[in-house]
């Protein structure tokens, strides 16, 4: 079997895909990354929150929470 530039998997002896190669190759890493800067980024704010470190970030909390609590309701 010679290499093809188009096909876009290897196949084994029957023509079967063996391992596919797909162009997205690396995204779930990438996505993997972004929700574990997402998660820091909310932690760091829960834990000003929690801490009293900021009037902002306390009145934003704050009002989520107020928000929630009065919908469960």
């Amino acid at each position: 079997m010679t290499p093809d530039s188009t096909n876009t998997s290897a196949e084994d002896e029957r023509g079967q895909s063996v391992h596919p190669q797909r162009p997205d190759h690396g995204q779930a890493t990438t996505e993997y990354a972004l929700v574990l800067l997402g998660a820091a980024a909310v932690a760091l704010l829960l834990v000003g929150w929690a801490t009293g470190g900021g009037n902002r970030i306390g009145s934003l909390f704050d009002s989520v929470i107020r928000s929630i609590a009065t919908s469960v309701r």
